[in-house]
């Protein structure tokens, strides 16, 4: 084993919660080394998550309206065919740039990079194995635990990396399934099963709970239910998969719906139940640190501290949603802490996104859970197919809908279905963080004609007095 130099933090895993926490770390004027399992830098998000999945969403929502979506504005095109080999190509650089984005700011901000498995020795050494050679190195101020997370599987139906896969598979098919099964209706099922869909597969969503999107909104899950069902995706929901067989040209799986047993062929089966926190091989017994049994997750303070003094944690390996931007705000916000600053995560402001056609975004709370607390609230809500905008683009499926406490009038959630939900989200993200109303929302002049003036529109329907919408006496 040989001594390295020691720095005043060391970082495990370089993706958005570990990279955003060493470039933070840089610009505070710590040494900072960043040990990073894989090839590249940038986590399951840049290299096989967030950044891949919406190149092919792009690709394949260009490819399916050419198809389909052009003739009523009067342009008209001949044969169209697809080469998927170009399309991946295209989703490669696009994950290239961006890694190699983060290579370049690591490299002006001076953060030393060793490629390796990191395993604890102590409170503040860690072990990294890389290629069989095994170093050791020393950290003054604080280790930051920020390994990620990896896909979830079924004991019933274990990866094969060809015919079971998981999300990362999902991303690389070498063709377009001609069946294609997606075990799980969260955002990761719905949006491959976007993309597939609208290259040519025939796809089918199948969801143990209720609704598509577990925990969302309702009403948003029921519209996206409708819409998706009407773009040929066939979703199953309350309804498990009871056995899989395999056969000559895929497999055969009985899916049970309120008792009865239904037959579902694929070619492929994608299976998206979800990601668990990945700790495994960390040696945190070491330093007296036990995961949550139930979730896996380490337990942290609210300064994202463990049990075991000057180590931290953050992302996905600790409780909250296993989002990317939750990640980089925790990455900033725990060396801030280490500082000596005040770092901050406003955990009731953290906007969810699905990028299907339309898109799906919230902010805040759902009115299931609204209902649960007792709390008495107000909705709001505006169709896109009143708004100006939406029609000029011909995407007028969806709504926002505003809910604000009833006595003081705080924004408590915004619900979006609708084009560009994930950006228009911003606004309600930024109303909340500083503690607006839903009168602060209506007052604010909106550029017309844009999809944003839906907004504007819900949160004056709040007090029913929507301008553009019509109201029966």
């Amino acid at each position: 084993m040989t001594d390295q130099t020691s720095y005043d933090i060391v970082i495990i895993g370089a993706g958005p919660a570990g990279y955003c926490a060493a470039l933070r770390a840089a610009q505070l004027g710590f040494s900072t080394l960043v040990v990073e399992k894989g090839p590249t830098l940038g986590g399951t998000c840049l290299n096989v998550g967030c950044i891949p999945s919406k190149a092919l969403l792009d690709s394949s929502e260009r490819f399916a309206e050419t198809q389909n979506g052009l003739a009523q504005h009067g342009i008209t095109v001949g044969s169209v065919s697809l080469d998927l080999g170009i399309m991946m190509q295209r989703k490669d650089r696009v994950v290239a740039t961006l890694t190699g984005g983060i290579e370049s700011l690591f490299r002006q901000n001076r953060i030393t990079v060793l490629h390796g498995t990191a395993r604890f020795l102590g409170a503040r050494e860690i072990g990294i194995d890389s290629a069989g050679s095994l170093d050791s190195v020393r950290a003054k101020r604080a280790i930051i635990i920020a390994s990620g997370s990896a896909p979830a599987a079924l004991a019933s139906m274990p990866f094969d990396n060809t015919t079971v896969v998981d999300s990362t598979g999902a991303l690389s098919f070498p063709e377009v399934p001609k069946r294609l099964a997606i075990i799980g209706g969260g955002a990761i099922g719905v949006e491959l099963a976007s993309v597939w869909s609208r290259l040519g597969s025939r796809v089918t969503i199948v969801e143990l709970m209720p609704q598509l999107l577990p925990g969302w909104d309702e009403q948003a899950a029921r519209v996206l239910t409708r819409i998706l069902t009407r773009q040929g995706i066939s979703i199953l929901t309350a309804a498990g998969v009871k056995g899989m067989s395999a056969r000559d040209d895929g497999v055969r799986l009985i899916v049970t719906k309120e008792g009865v047993d239904n037959e579902v062929i694929a070619d492929r089966v994608l299976v998206a139940v979800g990601r668990r926190p990945y700790t495994d091989g960390l040696g945190l017994d070491t330093i007296d640190i036990a995961v949550d049994l139930k979730t896996g997750r380490i337990p942290v303070n609210q300064k994202f501290m463990t049990v075991c003094d000057g180590v931290y944690a953050i992302g996905d390996c600790i409780p909250g949603p296993m989002l990317a931007h939750k990640a980089f705000d925790e990455g900033v916000a725990v060396v801030e802490i280490i500082a000596g600053k005040a770092g901050h995560v406003n955990y009731n402001a953290i906007p969810a996104v699905v990028y299907s056609s339309p898109e799906v975004a919230f902010v805040g709370a759902t009115e299931q859970i609204l209902k649960q607390r007792g709390t008495a609230y107000v909705t709001g809500s505006f169709p896109y197919k009143a708004n100006g905008r939406a029609l000029t683009m011909d995407m007028t499926d969806g709504f926002v809908k505003i809910l604000s406490h009833m006595s003081t009038d705080a924004v408590l959630g915004v619900h979006i279905v609708g084009p560009s939900a994930s950006e228009i989200i911003a606004e309600a993200v930024s109303v909340m963080e500083f503690g607006g109303s839903s009168e602060d929302i209506a007052r604010t002049m909106h550029a017309h004609p844009t999809l944003s003036e839906a907004v504007k529109e819900a949160a004056l329907d709040v007090d029913k007095r929507s301008i553009h919408k019509l109201y029966t006496k």
